[in-house]
């Protein structure tokens, strides 16, 4: 049998690492299609395909979430970008049905692990996540160096890249792109029928989102990202507004940050999250940077200003709030690079999150925010029916 390796190139380094069958194009055991890994930089990782064999381009970023695979997948905060797991075993426990997901298809442009298991062990398993991901045309790269491949993100910042295996593609910036158009509902839709009525605006939205607010007996009416609210003919009158999650550059959704700024002219209590928080920064007046690798991760300590507590927080961002705006005063930092990671305001019932209370996956440890926005939405309108 022929010995091949998995390396990574980078000017004239080069790094062993165990042998590997060489064998034809075809399935994944037995037959192994092998693809590569190339960075702009020119730095490249070689390694098998356990997904679509097809070129995929995007951002190349890393999480470190040791489980909730199936949900960072369906996260649309993930959109155009080439996601690295740090935790070296990844499809042990499949694929769960459509209902424990984050949205109704796979949002990133390539998945990358250490150690793919193609014989998962759990009972809300489906199908394997190979399966899944050649269902939905992604391709994935199991490369055994992972731990290289994400130092050299953290050193020198996320960059673009592409997954190639016999035809080679451009890279594609994903940051350029207007993604939250793409990720959006494209009609209004209601669930729930609670006392407060809580006009979500999903601009990417995770599932569980809605769910937190279902749960605290608040009627959600999702509406895209470019919905004018306060037009006579939105159809529905709110009590509160939520901003969603979502991907790419915070600063390119203009709609949605006009929307914002009518909503603060009318004193409607807002809460951001995620995305949301940057959007609402920026409608206000304040500014966002993008960070040089993000924060993708299930144990992101936030610190509660004004106070001894650490929250430990899921959250999947490239961009950060920079300059608040007027009025604004910071609500968490986080512990590890002081960045903001949430605001309030003074006075009026707007505040924001820069992580997911929501979590899904990770620790529940600030759900608690959501009852602390309605709280403020029912002190403003008393659930009597807003705008």
């Amino acid at each position: 049998m022929a010995t091949t390796y998995n390396h990574v190139t980078h000017h004239n380094l080069f790094i062993q690492d165990q042998p590997v069958p060489e064998a034809p194009p075809g399935e994944r055991r037995g037959k192994q299609q092998r693809g590569t890994l190339l960075l702009e930089d020119g730095t490249s990782f070689e390694g098998i395909s356990f997904g679509y064999d097809g070129a995929a381009a995007g951002e190349v970023v890393f999480g470190t979430g040791m489980v909730g695979y199936p949900e960072a997948l369906t996260d649309a905060s993930f959109r155009g970008q080439i996601l690295v797991m740090t935790y070296p075993i990844i499809g042990n426990y499949g694929v769960p049905e459509q209902s424990y997901w984050e949205d109704d298809r796979i949002h990133v442009a390539g998945l990358i692990v250490s150690n793919y298991i193609d014989t998962p062990s759990h009972a809300s398993s489906t199908m394997t996540l190979g399966t899944w991901l050649r269902q939905e045309k992604i391709p994935a790269l199991e490369i055994k160096d992972t731990r290289r491949l994400t130092q050299h993100i953290r050193t020198h910042g996320s960059m673009l890249g592409k997954i190639v295996f016999d035809e080679d593609i451009p890279f594609y910036d994903p940051n350029i792109e207007n993604l939250v158009a793409q990720v959006s509902v494209k009609e209004v839709k209601q669930e729930g029928d609670g006392d407060i009525t809580i006009a979500l605006i999903d601009c990417g939205m995770k599932r569980n989102i809605a769910r937190s607010l279902l749960a605290r007996n608040a009627r959600v009416v999702i509406v895209p990202w470019d919905w004018d609210l306060f037009s006579p003919s939105c159809g529905f009158s709110f009590d509160g507004i939520v901003i969603s999650n979502g991907p790419g550059n915070p600063k390119l959704p203009q709609k949605t940050i006009q929307t914002i700024r009518t909503a603060l002219e009318h004193e409607v209590p807002m809460l951001g999250i995620c995305l949301g928080h940057q959007l609402l920064a920026l409608a206000a007046g304040g500014d966002t940077y993008k960070l040089k690798f993000g924060h993708r991760s299930q144990n992101q300590p936030c610190l509660l200003q004004g106070d001894k507590r650490c929250y430990i927080t899921t959250q999947n961002h490239s961009f950060a709030v920079g300059v608040l705006p007027p009025g604004f005063s910071p609500w968490f930092v986080n512990a590890n690079d002081g960045s903001n990671e949430g605001m309030r305001h003074s006075h009026s019932p707007f505040l924001s999150v820069q992580f997911h209370p929501e979590a899904t996956p990770g620790p529940l440890d600030t759900e608690w925010i959501f009852d602390y926005f309605l709280e403020r939405v029912q002190s403003k309108t008393g659930g009597a029916g807003g705008r």
